[in-house]
């Protein structure tokens, strides 16, 4: 194994020791106001982009950039195969950016004051640079089309960023072996959700994409309970359980934990190398998730949400 390997793994160990974890953010969540729960979050990572946030989305926002700050930083300690495999693994990011793009309240064109900032991806990014200099919907599909994501199958707001949900599962799947369960669990969840409880039909390359994690039978099944048994194992046991689309915020939950359980066994692997570094991006993930939670708790008067006490 290589000394960038063996460097990675330690600071990957080291950014996840420093997490708050499900007791610091259980603190959290139980201040009776976000002013409170910022300024215990003053002593953690997540101080430095928080200090000066002004709300909870800006709060829970700051949350997020500072977990891909952590995650750039890593890739910077990684060999650049190591590199590599973060960019699918940091994708949800890109598709923020560009679910922001597409809000109504943002100004049309790039070049435009009043925008939301965009998260700064740096080397990690796929496509987001030439995605940003799009004008129109047409030409957002375009570079889609011509990037690892792939085709959307439609250039509307919705078809985009499903398309790229589904695309990210994909990308994840087939690029990190180690999350290979993961994927297929996420984008079961996806064509759930907009199949079974919003009644919307995928588009052509997003039922593929689904297809290639979760087989023929399940993204063309005619009902949810079809749907369930037609999936491969990791996606099944996640829904056991989950009678109907109803409780499929549960199951959301069940894939935190699924991740976080995962995560920490890939971490316990004392040998460096891939599956390390992968076990501290999920458990980096679940702490952010769960601290974004947490603020939304204190700012509801430290009221724990069913959510928050599903996961911590």
């Amino acid at each position: 194994m290589s000394a960038a390997w063996v460097a990675g793994a330690v600071r990957a160990r080291a950014l996840t020791v420093r997490c708050p974890g499900a007791g610091g953010a259980r603190e959290i969540a139980a201040c009776s106001s976000l002013d409170e729960a910022l300024r215990r979050l003053g002593g953690t990572p997540y101080g430095r982009y928080t200090r000066e946030a002004a709300g909870l989305p800006e709060a829970q926002r700051a949350v997020s950039a500072t977990l891909l700050w952590h995650l750039r930083v890593l890739a910077g300690w990684l060999p650049r195969v190591g590199a590599r495999l973060l960019v699918p693994l940091v994708s949800g990011f890109e598709i923020a950016n560009v679910v922001a793009r597409l809000s109504p309240e943002q100004p049309e064109h790039p070049a435009q004051q009043g925008r939301v900032p965009p998260y700064r991806l740096g080397a990690l990014e796929t496509a987001w640079r030439r995605l940003d200099e799009a004008v129109t919907p047409a030409e957002l599909r375009a570079v889609l089309a011509a990037s690892p994501w792939g085709d959307p199958g439609g250039d509307t707001p919705w078809a985009v960023v499903t398309g790229m949900r589904m695309a990210a599962a994909r990308r994840t799947g087939l690029a990190v072996p180690q999350a290979w369960g993961w994927a297929v669990a996420r984008a079961a969840l996806l064509t759930a959700r907009e199949v079974f409880v919003h009644g919307r039909s995928l588009p052509e390359p997003v039922r593929r994409d689904a297809a290639r994690l979760l087989g023929a039978r399940a993204p063309t099944a005619a009902s949810y309970q079809e749907f369930r048994d037609g999936l491969p194992v990791p996606a099944r046991r996640l829904l056991t359980g989950v009678e109907d689309p109803a409780g499929l915020w549960r199951a959301e939950a069940g894939w935190w934990r699924t991740l976080r359980d995962d995560g920490a066994a890939l971490l316990r692997d004392g040998r460096p190398g891939p599956g390390v570094v992968v076990g501290a991006v999920a458990l980096l993930s679940v702490d952010a998730w769960r601290v974004r939670a947490a603020l939304e708790s204190a700012a509801r008067g430290g009221r724990l949400g069913e959510a928050f006490d599903a996961l911590a």
